[in-house]
């Protein structure tokens, strides 16, 4: 082989591995950016994080919590508050201070306290709350600190120069169930309608059980490009998420 084919296939072979490497370094690897005895944030994109607070119940233990933040342009919309005040101030001191945005909206996934259990301080603070008409009629029916807005089926909020939504697909782990969207990252938080891989059904008194599966065949359908799925407990993953889920609560026939 000449010295010049021999170069040219150095180059080429050079070229083609920092390509490669150049397309891994592109994939937002998830990395803790926060924790402290209460709270744990991860971000999971360029522009959304996920918080996880605790909440201690008698038939799970301790359980993990998480909750979605999505910011841009010094601006953020949170999605289901931490479970109790004192963490939701730890949240909101988090976002303002650290992050320097200014919080548009909180909006609750479903009338649970692991959901809405820190809606009072943020009212404290003048961020206003959005949430789907029958979780505030749920929320009222258990004594629950009630949002102050309410939608039918959908909602679109501005979030710096991007937008994020939250939408009613049918019931599943309650009758209210949201899941929130962020168009822009292709990133879904799926709240408790969305279980985490190889985990049980958890809790069932308010679910509809029959439909479940039929919800997030919905969900799959409106939303085919999802990157990551973000659940109400446990592990942030993709599109397999909703299969698993999608399964896990399937009739058999």
């Amino acid at each position: 082989m000449k010295t010049t084919q021999k170069l040219l296939l150095f180059f080429s072979i050079t070229l083609f591995f920092i390509n490669c490497s150049s397309k891994k370094s592109n994939v937002f690897q998830p990395k803790e950016v926060y924790q402290s005895k209460d709270l744990i944030i991860t971000q999971v994109s360029q522009n959304a994080f996920v918080h996880t607070s605790f909440l201690q119940t008698q038939d799970f233990g301790n359980v993990p919590c998480n909750g979605l933040i999505v910011s841009n342009n010094n601006e953020a919309i949170v999605f289901d508050t931490p479970t109790n005040t004192k963490t939701s101030e730890e949240l909101i001191k988090w976002i303002t201070e650290t992050q320097q945005s200014k919080i548009n909206a909180v909006i609750p996934t479903h009338f649970h306290n692991d959901c809405l259990g820190g809606l009072t301080i943020f009212h404290s603070k003048n961020i206003p709350s959005y949430a789907n008409f029958k979780t505030i009629e749920f929320a009222k029916n258990n004594n629950e600190t009630l949002p102050q807005n309410s939608f039918n089926d959908s909602l679109v909020l501005n979030v710096g120069t991007e937008k994020i939504i939250a939408k009613f697909f049918g019931e599943g782990h309650t009758k209210d169930n949201i899941v929130g969207y962020f168009p822009s990252e292709n990133v879904l938080f799926g709240g408790c309608l969305i279980k985490e891989l190889k985990t049980t059904k958890g809790y069932l008194g308010d679910a509809n059980t029959a439909e479940w599966s039929k919800t997030v065949e919905k969900i799959k359908k409106e939303y085919p490009n999802l990157k990551i799925v973000v659940p109400g407990h446990g592990e942030t993953g993709n599109q397999k998420l909703l299969d698993y889920t999608i399964q896990l609560f399937k009739t058999k026939n």
